[in-house]
């Protein structure tokens, strides 16, 4: 309690620090010392920026238009009871209603090719913008969620914004975030994305959904800082593209750092959103060990992979996971992760706010008929992983999955893998202890599909049951994403030394079965298989708090 007083009383006084300062002048940039404790000691000094009114024309260069996009949007509950949903998005810029195309019976829409592009006074700061997520019925339309209903700035389902032309970014039911455990009212789902679970509402039919999106504006250079951005505070040609640039030599470029620097805060007693950026590009700042979020991806990491085309973000959880498929047998042996499994597994984190983002390489390991063991699972790991590069900046950033046909003594595992198989003794067998020549990390889980291809046809009545379908692709797909889950379990540090009713052979139907039934988890092996989720710790005695619990930067400890 004492620990979170203090951090409030932090909060509280950087807030104060960061916009008490007042200027007749138009832009005043002033630095001031922040906390140490307030923002784990990363935080040195801070641009703040003041109102400025009485200007023209916020970029001469251009005629400003901005442009909205739809990126994604995610069913997370059941929408349609007859079918999956239908959906549409509606889009008011300064009042003016934009809707979408409707995407017929889909629960998944991804990379759709909607946006608008709205030219905005260049003369006024702020454009307001309401985004609404709908399901077209017969009849009547109905609403679906993406809010957080944080009371203060939305009171229903769908999000309203304030865009800044002048710094460009937006803020209000969305924003930049750099305190989500801090803040109660604040944007957990991550800036661009809209998760109606926010509001507490994960296991309750309310029309949760999730949805991306992107405000961007024209700019005469095409690097993405705005005009006045670099005219008034960075002090860089607005003609002359910036985009790459990394003058303090700190890991990442101007753009990333003026993308997820950006702070705004809404002050009660000015009626009024301020706003200021905890990151200067001509200032050196130790992004290679910084990790807000705790994901285990630090800024530089967080960087590369936002660049490799992942959706990563440095004050919001990700876990992403690289998959290598082993080619297919000469008698079709062998079969893939189906689509839809890491979908489900994309949505069961992301309701919990853990953006899940799998790089699935194809199939592209050689096929072995048979049992692969420990040390061929160290060249695989070595060659289609790390690519042969004992450097290779992915390992201690992604989990890696080989989806392989058989393997020594289980369908799938978690196991343990090194950077350099050459150095380590070949010999050696994991189950002795550690091998000191070599780092080892807890980041792997292997699946093997000569077990999972084959359970659909097992039990079929059962399957029926526990699967609500008929469909055998969609149980294959549902046992696929439960057995990755379950093993991505084991990476973040749920096993059954600490978690009793995990990994327990007694509880299929013997004498541990009705103990541990209330442990409503993947990992529990009388619920694995029947669906994809972990446990809250909801359900009375012999349950296990699995979401709260879950270390998603454990991957990068030393294993011994």
């Amino acid at each position: 309690m004492e620990k979170n007083f203090k951090k409030i009383m932090c909060l509280t006084l950087v807030t104060f620090l960061l916009f008490s300062a007042t200027t007749s002048l138009g832009l005043q940039i002033t630095k001031e010392s922040i906390s140490k404790e307030s923002e784990s000691n990363f935080l040195k000094e801070n641009i703040i920026i003041e109102p400025q009114e009485g200007v023209e024309d916020y970029d001469p260069l251009v005629d400003i238009e901005i442009t909205f996009t739809v990126h994604e949007i995610r069913a997370f509950d059941e929408i349609d009871f007859f079918g999956e949903p239908d959906f549409y998005v509606k889009v008011f810029i300064n009042d003016v209603e934009y809707t979408s195309p409707v995407w017929k019976n889909m629960n998944y829409v991804k990379n759709p090719d909607c946006q608008w592009t709205v030219d905005v006074p260049d003369d006024e700061e702020y454009v307001d913008i309401t985004i609404q997520l709908w399901d077209k019925n017969f009849g009547k339309d109905r609403l679906c969620d993406i809010s957080g209903d944080h009371e203060l700035f939305s009171d229903g389902k769908e999000v309203n914004l304030l865009y800044s032309i002048k710094t460009g970014h937006w803020f209000g039911d969305d924003k930049v975030n750099q305190f989500p455990s801090w803040d109660d009212r604040g944007d957990h789902s991550g800036y661009g994305r809209l998760c109606g679970c926010d509001d507490g509402s994960i296991y309750q039919k309310d029309l949760d959904c999730e949805l991306w999106f992107d405000i961007i504006q024209n700019d005469y250079d095409n690097d993405g800082i705005t005009y006045w951005m670099e005219t008034n505070v960075y002090n860089t040609n607005p003609e002359v593209d910036n985009t790459g640039e990394d003058e303090d030599e700190d890991g990442v470029p101007i753009e990333w750092e003026y993308k997820w620097g950006h702070k705004s805060v809404y002050s009660r007693r000015n009626q009024r959103w301020e706003e200021g950026f905890i990151y200067d590009p001509n200032t050196w700042e130790n992004h290679s060990s910084l990790d807000l979020d705790e994901d285990g991806l630090d800024n530089v990491e967080e960087y590369k992979a936002e660049k490799e085309g992942f959706r990563t973000e440095p004050y919001r959880k990700d876990i992403l996971l690289e998959i290598d498929q082993m080619e297919e047998g000469p008698n079709g042996e062998g079969g893939t992760v189906p689509e839809l499994s890491k979908d489900l597994l994309i949505d069961s984190f992301g309701r919990h706010n853990i953006v899940f983002q799998i790089d699935d390489q194809g199939r592209n390991i050689e096929f072995n008929p048979d049992n692969i063991n420990y040390t061929e699972l160290q060249d695989i790991y070595f060659e289609y992983f790390m690519n042969g590069n004992e450097s290779w900046w992915r390992r201690g950033a992604f989990h890696y999955a080989p989806i392989i046909y058989r393997a020594e003594g289980a369908a799938g595992f978690m196991w343990a893998s090194i950077g350099n198989p050459s150095e380590w003794d070949r010999t050696w067998n994991f189950s002795e202890g550690k091998n000191s020549n070599v780092s080892i990390y807890g980041d792997c889980f292997a699946v093997t599909t000569n077990h999972h291809d084959k359970k659909p046809y097992k039990n079929p009545i059962g399957n029926i049951i526990v699967h609500k379908t008929f469909n055998k692709s969609k149980q294959r797909a549902i046992i696929y994403a439960s057995a990755m889950m379950h093993e991505t379990g084991h990476v973040l540090g749920i096993y059954s030394r600490n978690v009793e009713g995990c990994d327990n052979p007694a509880n299929i139907w013997e004498k541990d079965y009705w103990t541990f039934l209330p442990y409503h988890s993947c990992m529990n092996y009388a619920w694995m298989y029947q669906f994809v989720d972990y446990s809250d710790g909801s359900n009375g005695k012999n349950d296990y708090d699995d979401w709260a619990n879950i270390e998603l930067d454990l991957f990068q400890e030393e294993r011994n």
